[in-house]
């Protein structure tokens, strides 16, 4: 019987209860909790992110049923729980009532789940205040923002100053953080892009970024002994070569890639070669950049780490925007720090080229010349 892909689905418990393919994590998991730091991930969209944080949540909250036959079954404490505040940004909708009010309704409702309510008014203190009461209520708390910069991607490249207002109120949400650590577990923010990294989390100097270290290359994503692994029964009728061609090459240092997985997942299932991940978003704000600065090369292009992390909301740069949405990736770092970067594989390549092409040649009405 071949087996079940999780196609879209995030939630931990859901993939395991029903018995979907799952691809072990839990080590890199394991490293995170023992350390109990303050973390920020940084991946592209539909890259694991949100089933790992959900991972997190399932491990704090003591379900060891859902753990079964994983690495850190046996090399965790089950006794030991910790209360969990878990917020994602793409579930809040900020676009209907507005970001600030959105995030007062999220924290009231976790408020009222966890059986009290809220006293303070602004965003930052009712955060505060939740972390606090609960940490009171029932032991050191860990917070889990996912999707952090959805409120600000949204308006990238339409709306700036809409943008450049949620990114000041997230700033105001995110500093109660720095002096709530007698109240914290463990702290841990995902998000695609870093743009507005350095000026959301100023005041969280004590924020661990591990979006390109190299022991977190395969936190998201499938490694190529990963793929051996739990698609062995599924490649023997594949071209594992083509396979690795289309969906593999994505870096974020000079470790080993890996492979799209919602692309990987739509491919077994289906059987055909597509460009799975690239049709799930269309990336209209980078091809007007692109358009604007005259840039349709981008095969070794070249810029140091420091630049590609070197930006912000008001003067936005093309390579490193592609670079933190996964349309290029590291190709190989010099001695002296200097990142080549290109295009990750032949999904990426063949779709961004094709939909570049065909905006170069349309006039301002949409028309082909």
């Amino acid at each position: 019987m071949p087996p079940k892909y999780p196609i879209g689905i995030q939630e931990f418990k859901k993939i395991r209860e029903g018995d979907f393919l799952y691809v072990d994590k839990t080590p890199y998991l394991h490293s995170l909790v023992n350390s109990a730091g303050y973390y920020f991930l940084s991946r592209p969209r539909r890259f694991g992110k949100s089933l790992f944080v959900n991972t997190i949540e399932a491990l704090f909250q003591g379900k060891k049923d859902l753990f079964k036959g994983l690495f850190i079954e046996d090399k965790w404490n089950w006794e030991q729980t910790n209360p969990v505040i878990k917020i994602s940004f793409s579930n809040i909708d900020h676009k209907e009532i507005g970001l600030s009010k959105a995030i007062k309704i999220e924290l009231r409702s976790l408020a009222k789940k966890n059986g009290f309510e809220l006293e303070s008014e602004s965003n930052g203190l009712m955060f505060r205040e939740l972390i606090e009461t609960i940490a009171q209520k029932k032991g050191k708390v860990v917070v889990l923002i996912d999707e952090y910069d959805k409120p600000i991607i949204d308006y990238l490249g339409q709306d700036t100053d809409k943008a450049l207002e949620n990114q000041d109120i997230l700033k105001g949400f995110y500093s109660i953080l720095k002096d709530a650590d007698d109240y914290l577990r463990m702290v841990f923010i995902t998000g695609v892009s870093k743009f507005s990294r350095v000026s959301i989390f100023s005041d969280l100097n004590n924020l661990n970024d591990i979006s390109t270290d190299k022991e977190s290359a395969g936190i998201c994503g499938i490694t190529e002994s990963e793929l051996q692994f739990y698609f062995e029964d599924a490649l023997k009728d594949k071209d594992a070569e083509l396979v690795k061609k289309w969906y593999n090459g994505y870096k974020w240092n000079d470790s080993e890639s890996v492979y799209n997985p919602f692309s990987v997942l739509n491919f077994f299932q289906k059987g055909e070669f597509r460009n799975y991940w690239f049709t799930t978003g269309t990336p209209t704000f980078l091809i007007n950049l692109c358009k604007q600065s005259h840039r349709f090369d981008f095969e070794e292009v070249q810029m140091s780490y420091n630049d590609l992390e070197a930006y912000s909301l008001t003067e936005l740069n093309l390579i490193p925007l592609m670079f933190q949405t996964g349309y290029l990736t590291v190709k190989s770092i010099d001695s002296f720090g200097l990142v080549k970067l290109g295009y990750p594989n032949l999904e990426v390549k063949s779709s961004f080229i094709e939909i570049l092409a065909n905006s170069f040649t349309q006039n301002e009405s949409g028309e082909k010349y």
